[in-house]
C-alpha cells in the first residue's frame, strides 16, 4: 500500500464493497473483485500509487435478516462473518486491498460519521420530516424508498408492498434532479448505467394549470400536464385518493374508497382502474365548462401534483376510465378514431377554439402561452425521481441522530430559529446565488418556512455522536410502523439540546444506502487525524482529512453492478453534490470512471441462495488455486456482459497455467534474440496495454494463450528477455503464479513492482502467408500488410521463394488462388 501522504502518481482504485452475509462470497464478486484488482495490478505496475481499499457495509436488513433466521444477535453475527470474509476469502484473492484503511459501516467510529452527514443535511435543509404516503414491505416490515420498490415488489424479498401514510425523513433529492441529470453527460461512466439514471431522474417540460373549483371559493386543483395542446379534451379530472383535497370531501363512499386505494400496492392501484366520484366539479380553464372530479387509485400523489386533467380521446388509461364510468369524450387532436382507442400520435389540434388547425407543437407552445399570458397556469419542468425516504423501522442500522422536543414545538420553536438560522441568514448573501440553483434554504424567508415544518426537531450535538445504537436483545421488527428501539425507555427519553426539557429521539434507523452513500470519502483517511473546517461561521470537525483528501479524491476508478444504478449509484451522486453545495468538499462527482460489469449467472439464472444456486469460490481456490479461478471467470466473456459459470471449463484455464509452469521452469533458455518471437511480443505488449486498459479482460488472456503456443512452437529459441516480459504481462491476472515464476527464473523484488512492458510502435506490420501448390502446404512468405491489395506484387514474392520455384519446375501454372492476407494457393499441372 503507498504511503498515502507522500504518493507522487495517486490513483484511488474503488470495488463496491459487500455485506458480510452469512453465505460468504460466492463466485460473482470474485469475478467483479479479481477484475477490479487485475486493473489495479496494471496501473501499479504503470507506475501509478495504487490505493485499493476493502471494507464491508455491514448494516442494513440483509445482515439482520440473516441474523433473525440463524438466531443470532446482528453484532455476534458480523463479527463473525466480517472475519470470515476477511481471513478465508478475500486475503486469498492476491489483491492489493488496503487492510490498514478498511471501513466497517456498523463500527461506532464510521456511523457516527454516517450520523454526522445527517445532521449536516439536516442542518442545510436537505433532509427533512413529513407526513407521507409511502411503500411498506409486510415481510421485512419497514418502510421502502422509491427505488427499492420493483414492479410493485420488494427489492429485497419480492413481497408486495402496500401504501401506508407515515410520517417519516426524507432526504429533498429532488433538489438535485437537474444536476444530477445534466452532468451526465460530462462523466465517464458506463453508457447503460448513465441511460439507466437518465431514465430513473424523468426529466419532462409541460405547464401546470390551475382548475377552479366550483362551490370551493378560492379553491383550485393544480395538475401537471406535458400536453397543453389537448386542454380542450380535457372532460374529467382525477384526484389520487391522498390529495388534500380529498381529506375535506365528508362523504362515506368516498371515505371508503380511499381507505381501500390506500392499502393497496401501485401495482395493484394499475391492474384495474377504479374510481368513485367526489361530488365536485371543476372548471376547465379554456372551455370553461364544468367538469366532474373523480378520484381514482391509478393516480399517485408521488407523480406530479397528484391530480390530472384527464383527456381520454388522447390517453388511453383515461380512456379506459372514461369507458368503464361513461364519461364524454372529445378529440382535440385530430388522426385517429376515438371512439374506439385514445389517439396519442400526432396531427392538429380541433375542437380547441383559436388554436385549432394547428400543429402539435405550436399548440403546445400557443396554449402555454396563452395559460401564462392570463394567469392560469406556467411552463414548467418535472421529475420522475422522488425524494429519499431514509427511515427504517428496523433494528440493524444507525439511529437516527434526531431528537424531538414537545415544549419547542409548542412554542413554535425549532433548531432553525435559534443563532445559527441567523448566522446562515448572514451566510446568505454570500453565497445566495451558488446556493439558488441547488434551493439550499438560504434566506430568512426560507429558514422561516423551514422551521415551521420542522418545529420542536434538533440535531444530536455533534460533540456527543455517536448515538449509539443498544445492544437490544428483542430487536426483531414490530410492524406497527416503529423501531423495536421504540420499546427501549432509557434510549427514548432524553433531554431536550435546546431546553433542557424532557423529549425523546427518533427511533428509526436510517437507510443502508446512506451508510453506504459516502464510504469512498473515508478510506483514505481511516486512522488519519480528521480535520476541521470553518462553515457558515462555526468551526466543523469533518469525517476525513482534508489533506489526504485532496490528494486521493474523487475517486479515479470505480466498477461495480449495474443492478444499483438508481439506488446507491444515484445517491453517491447526490451526497457529493450535497456536499459540494454545503462548501465541504471541492468536487461534486463521486467517481472520474465507473464501469459496470455484467453478472455471472448459474444454472440459467442469477446467483441466489433462494434459488439454491449459489457457487462458493472456496472450493474452487482450494482445488485450483485463485489464479486459475480469477482467470476463468474473466475469460467466461466480455467484462461488462459476464456469462456463464461452468465448474468443468475452470479445467482450461488451470491447464494454460500448468503449461506456463512447465515452460518457464523446464525450458533452457536461449542467449540469441528471435527476431520472430521478439516481433510477436511486441504486438502482445501492444495488446495487453489496450486491453487492460479497457477491461477487455478475455481477449487479454485469449492473446497470452496464444502466444504461449507460440513460445511453444519455439522452445529452443526463447530467451529469457521474452520470458520475463510475458510474466510482466501475466502478472495482473494471475498475480500469485507470476509472483512464484518471476522468483524461480532468478528475479529479485516482487514482480509486481516492476514496471509495465514498453513496445515499439508498429508502422508496417510484417505478416508470413501460407502458400499451398495443388492444396498442399509448401512454404511460406513473409510480406508487408501494405501490400495485402496488390495481388501481382504478392504474387512475386511467392514465385521467388527458393521452395516454391523447386515446385514449379517442369510444371504449368494454370490457376493461382489468392486470398488477400491469408492464403496463397497454385495449381500446377
Amino acid at each position: 500500500m503507498p504511503d498515502l501522504r507522500k504518493a507522487t502518481k495517486p490513483f484511488f482504485n474503488l470495488m463496491m464493497f459487500p455485506y458480510p452475509s452469512g453465505e460468504g462470497l460466492h463466485v460473482g464478486h470474485v469475478y467483479a473483485f479479481g477484475g477490479a484488482d487485475t486493473y489495479g495490478h496494471f496501473k501499479k505496475m504503470q507506475g501509478y500509487d495504487v490505493f485499493e481499499p476493502m471494507g464491508f457495509d455491514s448494516f442494513g436488513i440483509h445482515s439482520e435478516n440473516y441474523a433473525i433466521k440463524v438466531g443470532k444477535h446482528p453484532k455476534t453475527l458480523i463479527e463473525e462473518t466480517t472475519e470470515y470474509f476477511r481471513q478465508k476469502q478475500l486475503k486469498r484473492l492476491g489483491a492489493l486491498f488496503a487492510w490498514d484503511q478498511e471501513v466497517i459501516t456498523s463500527d461506532p467510529d464510521y456511523y457516527q460519521w454516517t450520523q454526522w452527514l445527517f445532521i449536516q443535511l439536516f442542518k442545510a435543509g436537505l433532509a427533512v420530516r413529513k407526513s407521507a404516503p409511502v411503500d411498506w414491505c409486510p415481510s421485512c416490515k419497514t418502510v421502502l424508498a422509491d427505488e427499492q420498490v420493483v414492479a410493485g415488489k420488494c427489492e429485497r424479498c419480492s413481497s408486495e408492498v402496500i401504501q401506508r401514510e407515515l410520517e417519516q425523513w426524507f432526504f429533498k433529492i429532488t433538489t438535485f434532479a437537474e444536476k444530477l441529470l445534466t452532468n451526465l453527460d460530462k462523466i465517464d461512466w458506463s453508457t447503460t448505467t448513465k441511460q439507466m439514471q437518465k431514465n430513473w431522474i424523468g426529466r419532462s417540460e409541460g405547464a401546470e394549470i390551475e382548475f377552479e373549483v366550483k362551490g370551493l371559493e378560492g379553491q383550485k386543483i393544480k395538475v401537471y400536464t406535458t400536453r397543453p395542446d389537448t386542454v380542450f379534451g380535457s372532460t374529467f379530472m382525477v384526484l389520487a385518493p391522498e390529495h388534500p383535497v380529498v381529506a375535506s370531501i365528508e362523504n362515506k363512499e368516498v371515505q371508503e374508497y380511499v381507505e381501500e386505494a390506500k392499502n393497496k400496492s401501485e401495482i395493484d392501484r394499475e391492474k384495474e382502474k377504479t374510481g368513485v366520484f367526489s361530488g365536485l366539479y371543476a372548471l376547465n380553464p379554456l372551455t370553461k365548462k364544468e367538469i366532474p372530479v373523480w378520484i381514482a387509485d391509478y393516480v399517485l400523489m408521488g407523480y406530479g401534483t397528484g391530480a390530472i386533467m384527464a383527456v381520454p380521446a388522447h390517453d388511453q388509461r383515461d380512456f379506459e376510465f372514461a369507458k368503464k364510468y361513461n364519461l364524454p369524450i372529445t378529440e382535440a387532436i385530430s388522426g385517429g378514431d376515438v371512439s374506439k382507442e385514445a389517439w396519442v400520435g400526432e396531427g392538429k389540434l380541433v375542437n380547441s377554439g383559436e388554436f385549432s388547425g394547428v400543429t402539435v407543437k405550436e399548440g403546445q407552445q400557443k396554449i402555454s402561452k396563452y395559460l401564462e399570458e392570463h394567469h392560469l397556469g406556467q411552463r414548467t419542468t418535472n421529475y420522475h425521481l422522488r425524494d429519499w425516504l431514509i427511515s427504517r423501522q428496523r433494528y440493524w442500522g444507525p439511529p437516527i441522530p434526531m431528537v424531538y422536543c414537545e415544549k419547542c414545538a409548542v412554542e413554535g420553536k425549532s433548531w432553525f430559529t435559534t443563532a445559527e438560522a441567523e448566522v446562515r441568514s448572514k451566510k446568505s448573501e454570500v453565497k445566495s446565488e451558488k446556493n439558488k440553483e441547488k434551493k439550499i434554504p438560504t434566506s430568512n424567508f426560507e429558514l422561516r418556512t423551514y422551521a415551521q415544518a420542522m418545529k420542536g426537531w434538533y440535531p444530536v450535538p455533534e460533540e456527543d455522536l455517536p448515538a449509539k445504537l443498544p445492544d437490544l436483545e428483542d430487536y426483531q421488527p414490530k410492524g406497527k410502523g416503529v423501531s423495536p428501539l421504540a420499546t427501549l425507555t432509557e434510549f427514548v427519553n432524553v433531554k431536550c439540546p435546546e431546553c433542557g426539557q424532557d423529549a425523546r429521539r427518533e427511533t428509526d434507523v436510517s437507510d443502508t444506502f446512506l451508510d453506504s452513500s459516502w464510504y469512498f470519502l473515508r478510506y483514505p483517511s481511516v486512522g488519519i487525524e480528521s480535520s476541521t473546517k470553518k462553515i457558515g461561521g462555526h468551526e466543523v470537525k469533518l469525517p476525513w482529512n482534508e489533506e489526504i483528501n485532496k490528494k486521493w479524491l474523487p475517486v479515479d476508478m470505480y466498477i461495480g453492478g449495474n443492478e444499483h444504478a438508481v439506488m446507491h449509484l444515484l445517491y453517491t451522486r447526490f451526497i457529493t453534490m450535497a456536499l459540494n453545495a454545503m462548501g465541504f468538499i471541492d468536487f461534486e462527482e463521486p467517481f472520474k470512471k465507473f464501469r459496470a460489469l455484467g453478472l455471472i449467472i448459474h444454472k440459467g439464472a442469477k446467483m441466489s441462495k433462494s434459488r439454491g444456486n449459489v457457487v462458493n469460490p472456496n472450493e474452487y481456490m482450494d482445488a485450483y488455486g485463485a489464479d486459475a479461478l480469477r482467470m476463468y471467470l474473466l475469460f467466461i466473456g466480455p467484462f461488462e456482459a459476464g456469462g456463464e459459470f461452468n465448474d468443468r471449463a475452470i479445467s482450461g484455464v488451470y491447464r494454460f497455467l500448468t503449461r506456463v509452469w512447465n515452460l518457464v521452469t523446464e525450458t533452457k533458455f536461449s542467449d540469441k534474440e528471435n527476431e520472430y518471437l521478439s516481433g510477436r511480443l511486441n504486438k502482445l505488449v501492444a495488446k495487453l496495454g489496450s486491453d487492460l486498459e479497457n477491461l477487455k479482460f478475455n481477449t487479454a488472456i485469449a492473446a497470452l494463450m496464444e502466444f504461449l503456443n507460440e513460445l511453444y512452437g519455439h522452445k529452443d529459441k526463447v530467451s529469457r528477455e521474452v520470458i520475463k516480459t510475458y510474466l510482466k504481462l501475466l502478472a495482473p491476472l494471475a498475480p500469485f503464479t507470476a509472483e512464484e515464476l518471476w522468483e524461480q527464473i532468478g528475479e529479485k523484488g516482487s514482480i509486481h513492482t516492476q514496471n509495465w512492458p514498453t513496445y515499439q510502435r508498429i508502422t508496417e506490420e510484417r505478416i508470413t502467408l501460407p502458400v499451398q501448390i495443388n492444396g498442399r502446404l509448401r512454404s511460406s512468405v513473409v510480406v508487408n500488410s501494405s501490400d495485402f491489395p496488390n495481388e501481382e506484387k504478392i504474387l512475386e514474392i511467392v514465385k521467388q521463394n527458393e521452395t516454391v520455384k523447386k515446385h514449379l519446375e517442369g510444371r504449368q501454372l494454370v490457376k493461382t488462388i489468392y486470398v488477400q492476407g491469408k492464403i496463397v494457393n497454385l495449381v500446377v499441372r
